[in-house]
């Protein structure tokens, strides 16, 4: 071992007489595969300390007997694919701490050959010496939930496609459907679609099943329900329109075994009966979007012990979305600042010689970071504070980074609110202004006495200059 390496390892307390202490005397390590698994076990000199196995059940279980046979109490695996998920459950079954790692932190190193037989002990010495942190996996009940969660979120993108594929067939056959009405799947524009695959193509009678309420007068209507109707692309749309009630069938059952979840989980709490206390605003009530049928709302009130909603840009949707990801219990992350840091929300500066050269950003997809990104997108016309601070980050540090920093004071208000139980109290955004000014003003004053010089108010405040 280098120098360098003895040095980073003192620093860190693992080092004695210039080798890394083993700290998990009993870890093994794992390299997975989707046809084989690279098995090592500790010991010194040992022939045997290194196995292949298959991925079928029955050998997954022999891994799990061979690691208990040779005293193994922790298994270091990367999370490679999806095959490390039936793996990393029968090691749970059988009682094993199973550390699930990232594969970019146990990373192959210069002048080390890589193959899977060598990579399995490369892995063992790296857990065995404490140099690997587990990645964050929810609990049981929580796996569950974010399952079926992320099996909706790609439902509702094929529902997504199927309206994109009925649109194109009716533009292509010249029908403006989507000119008509505002909706195409709502209750107007589903009642014309099926009288159009049905063979009705006088534009009169189309018009005639849009619902009174539609802006359009009828014989606007009419006029954009006038095309082409070809039978080619009768066919796809006919095919389009029953797929998307297919996936939207499909979303409905997914909904309610998500809702089963929720009540399993409401009732190992113990507030199956809790009550909903009243929202401050009723468009809260209101269903938007992919929003499940059933009161999302009061499920996860029950859950949690507080309105997730009430965060402004925070709907029901993202709060059950938030939910399956992180789970209920921010124990996980110490501070709100760990948390963000988490879902890399979070400046990471490289500081080299006392200087920052650069900033650093882990390639690594977060879901629940995605939810936080599109909660803070929604609020740059909001009337709130957060709103309020978007705009103004928006136009000192662009769009992109003011929604970056928008989700990182979202995700800070999403710990605390969960970790202290505590419902959240908005901000008038006429106080946030006013604390805004007065910061302002006071670093004005702190600046001119570096300077040498007094901050004198305008006499005429129609004088004074705009601050942005």
């Amino acid at each position: 071992m280098g120098t360098c390496h003895v040095k980073k390892a003192a620093a860190r307390g693992q080092a004695k007489d210039g080798l890394f202490e083993v700290i998990n005397p009993n870890a093994a390590g794992i390299d997975v595969g989707a046809s084989e698994m690279w098995v090592c076990v500790p010991g010194e000199n040992d022939r045997e300390r290194v196995r292949s196995f298959g991925t079928d059940t029955v050998e997954l279980e022999a891994i799990a007997a061979w690691l208990l046979q040779r005293g193994v109490r922790t298994v270091a695996m990367e999370s490679t694919g999806v095959y490390w998920i039936p793996l990393y459950q029968v090691l749970e079954n059988h009682g094993l701490e199973a550390c699930l790692v990232n594969a970019r932190h146990a990373k192959n190193v210069p002048g080390r050959r890589k193959t899977d037989r060598l990579d399995c002990q490369w892995l063992q010495k790296l857990h065995a010496c404490g140099l690997l942190s587990a990645s964050f996996r929810p609990p049981p009940e929580i796996c569950r939930l974010r399952t079926c969660m992320r099996h909706r979120a790609t439902l509702v993108q094929e529902q997504a496609a199927q309206i994109q594929r009925m649109q194109k067939a009716m533009r292509e056959m010249n029908v403006q459907l989507d000119a008509a009405v505002s909706d195409v799947t709502g209750a107007s524009g589903m009642r014309i679609m099926d009288a159009i695959v049905a063979g009705e193509h006088d534009p009169a009678t189309l018009a005639a099943m849009a619902d009174p309420r539609v802006r359009r007068s009828p014989e606007q209507i009419a006029r954009c329900l006038r095309g082409d109707y070809r039978p080619e692309h009768l066919f796809v749309l006919r095919q389009a329109l029953a797929a998307y009630r297919f996936f939207l069938e499909q979303i409905r059952a997914c909904d309610e075994e998500v809702e089963r979840y929720t009540v399993e989980m409401e009732q190992a709490a113990g507030r199956a009966d809790a009550t909903l206390p009243a929202a401050a605003d009723d468009r809260r009530k209101r269903k938007r979007g992919n929003v499940p049928e059933y009161d999302v709302r009061t499920h996860l009130y029950r859950l949690t012990g507080v309105d997730l909603t009430s965060v402004p840009g925070i709907g029901e949707l993202s709060a059950l979305g938030l939910i399956s990801e992180t789970g209920v219990d921010m124990t996980c992350w110490a501070t709100g600042r760990r948390f963000a840091s988490w879902l890399d929300l979070c400046s990471s500066p490289k500081v080299s010689g006392g200087r920052v050269i650069g900033q650093g950003r882990r390639h690594a997809a977060n879901r629940a970071a995605q939810i936080f990104r599109q909660s803070a997108s929604s609020l740059k016309n909001s009337q709130c504070w957060l709103g309020s601070f978007y705009r103004r980050m928006r136009v000192r540090i662009g769009a992109a980074a003011a929604v970056k920093a928008t989700a990182h004071k979202l995700s800070l208000i999403y710990w605390h609110v969960l970790s202290t139980r505590t419902e959240y109290r908005d901000i008038d955004v006429s106080q946030y202004e006013e604390r805004l000014r007065e910061r302002t003003i006071r670093n004005l004053k702190r600046r001119a006495r570096q300077l040498g010089m007094d901050l004198v108010p305008a006499e005429d405040p129609s004088e004074a200059v705009p601050m942005t």
